[in-house]
């Protein structure tokens, strides 16, 4: 009986990899842990986040992607400039380097899902797809967070 219970425990361990690891690979890139913060009520946009790392010798290009929670995907960067902070959109998008990763964060850069459809609920995961210049498209989950989440996560 004893050796049954502790199979059972290593089956339910390998089980529940999968949603616990919360990565992509599409090529060379490894998309690691898309998350977002739920918005209040009425909010016309949120924002994504993630990191991406490019294990290739080539560089590759984030250009875009899409999502059903919102009419529109966009590539910003927040900066400061003097004393004001400014957002800008990257309309040819945003290279990742080889041997090199970028990370997507409050503050600076961050993915804008603009005219929702539906807002991001704490607790609730949703889909949007990706799309490289060199790699492609692929599809991850957003886990979306509480408002004001920081995104420090522990893996």
């Amino acid at each position: 009986m004893r050796l049954l219970t502790q199979i059972a425990f290593i089956l339910a361990l390998f089980a529940s990899a999968p949603a616990i690891a919360h990565d992509y690979t599409v090529g060379s890139l490894r998309i690691d842990h898309p998350w977002s913060r739920a918005t209040p009520k009425g909010a016309s946009v949120a924002a994504g986040y993630l990191a991406i790392e490019n294990n290739g010798s080539t560089p590759d290009r984030l250009v875009g992607g899409s999502s059903a929670i919102a009419d529109r995907f966009e590539i910003h960067e927040m900066k400061m400039d003097g004393a004001v902070m400014k957002m800008r959109p990257f309309a040819r998008g945003l290279e990742i380097a080889p041997g090199k990763s970028v990370t997507f964060a409050p503050g600076g850069y961050h993915l804008m899902f603009v005219n929702l459809r539906e807002p991001p609920v704490e607790g609730k995961r949703f889909k949007a797809t990706l799309v490289f210049e060199k790699a492609g498209a692929i599809e991850v989950e957003f886990v979306v967070e509480k408002m004001g989440a920081t995104g420090e996560h522990k893996h």
